[in-house]
């Protein structure tokens, strides 16, 4: 009895063994935008870069709108004053957020060339991502945004991040610019 059940110990741990392998192949053999399309769910891009709207169960983003940014439609003031312990304020759509640095809105990652990440290329979005500034040397990414745990990716996740979202159907909506606050903060 004793030597079935070590037999069946060991047997379970070499499938599950296997099981992992073949995980990891299928993983390896994912094509960059198969991969991109994994890291950008797991790593939740769509909980702020697409608008949120009312759904039957409560707030769901509106994947009519995947990843298109803040619309442009929806205009949105000076940062509400807040105060302690509050440090930040997120519009109902979720893509515009405000604290001490002002409000800042979720960019377009759709493929548009106008509005979206379509002119870029995959230089620039790396650069974007390891240095937190727009376009990879323009004004700084804002809150938000986690850019400086999107930056330790690998150059190959990012690259398969960006190959990804170039597949991403393009969406012309143009994202207002981040205001800046409108009093320094107290400290």
């Amino acid at each position: 009895m004793r030597r079935a059940a070590v037999v069946m110990i060991v047997g379970f741990v070499a499938l599950v063994g296997w099981a992992c392998r073949q995980g990891a192949v299928q993983a390896a053999k994912a094509s960059p935008v198969e991969r991109g399309k994994y890291l950008v769910t797991a790593m939740g891009c769509n909980d702020c870069h697409t608008p949120w709207k009312l759904g039957m169960k409560g707030p769901e983003p509106d994947m009519t709108r995947m990843l298109s940014g803040h619309p442009e439609g929806v205009q949105v003031g000076a940062a509400p004053s807040l105060a302690p312990p509050w440090g930040m304020a997120g519009s109902l759509t979720n893509t515009a957020w405000a604290g001490p640095w002002g409000v800042s809105f979720s960019a377009n990652l759709t493929s548009d060339p106008e509005t979206g990440i379509g002119a870029w290329d995959e230089a620039m979005f790396i650069a974007a991502m390891r240095s937190g500034q727009h376009l990879g040397g323009g004004r700084p990414i804002l809150p938000p945004m986690p850019w400086p745990f999107t930056g330790k990716l690998t150059d190959e996740d990012l690259k398969a991040v960006f190959a990804y979202l170039k597949s991403v159907p393009p969406i012309r909506n143009k994202v207002p610019e981040p205001l800046q606050p409108s009093a320094p903060p107290s400290h």
